[in-house]
């Protein structure tokens, strides 16, 4: 897993180990930063389920302000923390050892783009992207990586459906706040 662009162009990035994470393949990654460049630079990002935090880091190295990242998993955090000090970024992100419900509990920070990734066989995407408007401006974008069987509704606590994208068995949706 590698950073495809930007100021950290290249870098190699550490994974979790086993199967507990399911990294973004470098084809999602690279077309979910095609359909969104122009909602990165100077953008306050948020990875919630960050696993390794690649989808933070791209945003970074693509000229975001700042990104937060989230992941309950103590190795996860580990891992994240390797990735942003390597990549030069640990200094103006945050890292949050913490379950999404209890980070978003807390949370008093604004976030432009918003990544989901949440294990596939679970509730917690819809649930978070319910519980994200409040953190979320106007104009503000949130990607949601799924797989391909859920169904995802047009409209969630003031987000849009704005696009879709089908990628094997994996599918993305773009939401947009009103």
């Amino acid at each position: 897993m590698r950073v495809i662009t930007g100021s950290a162009r290249g870098m190699t990035l550490k994974t979790l180990d086993g199967i507990s994470t399911r990294p973004t393949t470098e084809r999602v990654k690279e077309a979910i930063f095609s359909a969104i460049q122009f909602d990165i630079e100077g953008r306050r990002v948020l990875d919630l389920f960050a696993g390794s935090g690649q989808m933070g880091i791209e945003a970074m190295s693509r000229g975001a302000q700042t990104a937060t990242f989230v992941d309950r998993d103590k190795g996860a955090a580990a891992v994240i923390k390797e990735n942003l000090e390597k990549t030069g970024f640990a200094s103006v992100c945050n890292l949050v050892q913490m379950d999404y419900s209890s980070f978003l509990a807390i949370n008093t920070q604004l976030f432009d783009l918003v990544f989901l990734d949440p294990p596939y066989e679970s509730d917690m995407l819809l649930k978070a992207l319910n519980s994200l408007g409040d953190f979320v401006p106007s104009g503000g974008t949130a990607v949601c990586e799924h797989p391909l069987k859920a169904q995802l509704p047009d409209e969630i606590s003031g987000f849009t459906k704005y696009r879709s994208y089908k990628y094997g068995k994996t599918a993305v949706t773009v939401y947009r706040k009103d």
